[in-house]
């Protein structure tokens, strides 16, 4: 077994989406808080463990399913790379290391840390074992994951985040859980593999109704925030809504991806590789940092 398999395993491309747990320190303007900053960090670099640990656990489950799977195959425990028993051994220190990371904490910002992670730890267990068969549970507990990553970042760096905050990060999650379904769903529909147990609740109908709603409502929400009051007096303008742009035009070219060129099985692979979204998420940054840090 190389030591490369098992960085493979705990799947570092991922950890890219842990970066929401930043997303309160940005927005409540401490970004050059260094002593916040480093509790951030340290919160990020926590749930980079304690997802790899959920990794391990779901390949080491799936391995069979993997393995019909064009790309999903390739993984460490589906190829034989990896054992199941090191999978195992992996979750375990994994999570412990996760938590304990979280020590360097306060100990205030530090327990109601490591509670979030044992919830996402737990909610994540009962997924991989029995909640992802479950069709709409499991694009709702994805989603849920997010959500958690979010409050990590407000209890780790004792900031309060909004309900604006937790809303878009759950429907935004929400969108690219089905967007991600609709992959599985063409994939089962021209082979006949089922790359998820629950994949036959699905069909392409209904997941392209779902998405459009989705990305609708998303943007509905996104646009009330930008023009809300209490928004427009924590940052001092009313030009928040200009972001609203970026947001439109990156769910556009999700939509086109997914619809168009089916290429949403991965949203960690279109976010790193897709110049056009990369271009939005960049654009919607700097706006968003002459707004609140200039």
């Amino acid at each position: 077994m190389l030591l490369s398999s098992v960085v493979k395993l705990c799947r570092p491309k991922q950890w890219v989406k842990n970066l929401f747990v930043m997303l309160p320190l940005f927005f409540s303007g401490n970004v050059l808080d260094l002593r916040l900053l480093a509790f951030s960090f340290i919160a990020v670099a926590s749930f980079c463990l304690v997802s790899s640990a959920i990794y391990c656990l779901n390949d080491c489950i799936d391995a069979d399913s993997d393995r019909l799977h064009p790309v999903k195959r390739r993984r460490p425990v589906a190829s034989g790379e990896v054992g199941k028993t090191t999978c195992v051994f992996m979750v375990i220190v994994l999570f412990a290391a996760s938590i304990g990371l979280l020590g360097i904490l306060p100990r205030v910002q530090f327990w109601s840390s490591a509670i979030i992670i044992a919830v996402y730890f737990m909610l994540n267990i009962a997924y991989c074992l029995k909640l992802k068969r479950i069709a709409l549970v499991d694009v709702i507990v994805v989603s849920v994951g997010f959500v958690l990553r979010v409050a990590l970042g407000g209890t780790s760096t004792g900031i309060a985040i909004s309900h604006w905050i937790i809303l878009m990060t759950f429907l935004l999650a929400l969108f690219l859980a089905f967007s991600k379904r609709r992959d599985d769903i063409v994939i089962f529909n021209h082979t006949g593999k089922k790359m998820r147990h629950n994949i036959d609740r699905y069909n392409l109908d209904f997941i392209n109704q779902v998405t459009t709603m989705v990305a609708t409502v998303t943007l509905v929400c996104y646009i009330m925030y930008t023009v809300s009051p209490e928004v427009v007096e924590r940052f001092g303008t009313n030009m928040v809504y200009t972001t609203s742009v970026f947001v439109l035009a990156g769910l556009l070219r999700y939509l086109q991806l997914a619809v168009v060129f089916v290429d949403t099985g991965s949203p960690t692979r279109v976010l790193l590789h897709d110049r056009f979204i990369q271009a939005c998420i960049v654009g919607w940054i700097i706006v968003f940092v002459l707004i609140i840090y200039l």
